[in-house]
């Protein structure tokens, strides 16, 4: 699919088209906005979010059929990262004061392209596509969001719009620590010992899956009301976290080949001896102090200390003969064209939690608030599928 993507992109160019957006008559849309940083009281229902305007070529109008909920949201709501993300979205600081309120949240997308900027040759109007919007951008709990053409992927066909938007996030943040940042695919993993620390939420599920797809043993920790699903998707090994001393109950296992950490915290402090030591096996988290720095010590500050900490980690470790590294989400819809392929051939399935209308996107986010879903919290922004 990435390879038909580019072969696209390269051949013939689809007719131009004009930049204004379908409905034409169309000047605002209803959505779910912030005007200020907080918990769940934060949130307000608007009908008169301005529609989308496409600013550049290649960017495309989707028409969101539903979208889905995670936990970066929950911390964004709240403040999470404002520091980094405005600095992303106004590089020069043309602008003043709070200006990305009233913000729409959400980055998780399944719908319909209703518009393509003038460069866009791989997309057209009517086609059904996913997508993950950076966070710098967000926006997808309207009706309406834009999206780069680099970041969309034709949705699976075997998924509905619901079960496709569970997807996006949670598989590229996944794709990221486990293929660009981590190394595996398909032809190196067969036989490898892998271990999944938080294996029951939305990039936990997501892991194991991709994993047993390219053939390798997994072991999966998550709690024991979960063994039964993370083992359904096809988990090797199955650790409750809450029937012992885990890092004991670990180390009576042979030695692992790579570590994915969802969890951080005190686990980062014992995971990496559980790594095969001076045969390239790799710990990768994605719990990192990037954000966090950069709003409490400012841009510069914040990132000079996370330069600093990542590393002197790295070199802490590699001395000890285990590589240590840090992967972050990264929108890609080429990674997405792979993963609908996944999809498609039956070797990944969505994990949803709950489902929720449109207007009880306050509940959804309580709902996530309380933690310890099984899978993905998605918002069906259409009601019919």
């Amino acid at each position: 699919a990435a390879g038909g993507r580019a072969l696209r992109w390269a051949n013939g160019r689809a007719p131009a088209r004009g930049l204004r957006a379908s409905p034409r008559a169309r000047t605002a849309m209803p959505s779910w906005v912030i005007d200020r940083y907080g918990s769940n009281e934060v949130l307000r229902f608007t009908r008169d979010m301005m529609f989308p305007i496409i600013h550049f070529p290649n960017e495309v109008i989707i028409k969101v059929h539903a979208a889905s909920l995670n936990p970066i949201d929950l911390s964004m709501r709240s403040g999470y990262g404002a520091t980094a993300l405005n600095m992303k979205r106004d590089p020069l600081k043309l602008q003043t004061g709070e200006t990305e309120f009233p913000l729409t949240l959400g980055r998780d997308v399944s719908g319909v392209v209703m518009e393509c900027g003038l460069g866009v040759s791989y997309f057209k109007p009517g086609d059904e596509v996913w997508a993950a919007i950076p966070p710098w951008k967000q926006g997808t709990l309207s009706e309406f969001v834009v999206a780069s053409g680099n970041e969309v992927s034709f949705k699976p066909k075997r998924l509905s719009h619901t079960e496709a938007a569970a997807l996006p996030y949670v598989g590229l943040t996944a794709w990221s620590a486990l293929s660009q940042v981590g190394g595996l695919n398909q032809s190196n993993c067969s036989g490898k010992r892998i271990l999944i620390l938080g294996a029951s939420g939305g990039v936990g599920t997501f892991a194991v899956q991709l994993m047993k797809a390219w053939d390798a043993h997994v072991t999966a920790v998550c709690s024991h009301d979960a063994s039964t699903l993370v083992k359904k998707l096809g988990a090797d090994d199955v650790v409750d976290y809450k029937s012992g001393n885990l890092e004991e109950q670990l180390k009576t296992l042979p030695l692992f080949d790579f570590i994915l950490d969802n969890v951080g915290g005190s686990t980062e402090k014992w995971a990496l001896d559980l790594l095969k030591k001076w045969s390239g096996a790799t710990y990768v988290t994605l719990v990192t102090p990037f954000l966090i720095n950069m709003d409490k010590l400012g841009v510069a500050d914040g990132m000079l200390q996370t330069g600093v900490t990542v590393g002197s980690k790295t070199v802490k470790h590699l001395l000890k003969g285990v590589h240590y590294r840090w992967a972050f989400f990264m929108p890609s819809g080429p990674s997405l064209d792979e993963i609908a392929e996944l999809v498609d051939s039956g070797k990944i399935q969505p994990v949803i939690d709950e489902v929720f209308s449109f207007s009880e996107v306050p509940k959804a986010f309580l709902k996530l608030e309380g933690g310890h879903a099984r899978g993905k919290t998605v918002i069906n922004v259409i009601s019919r599928q």
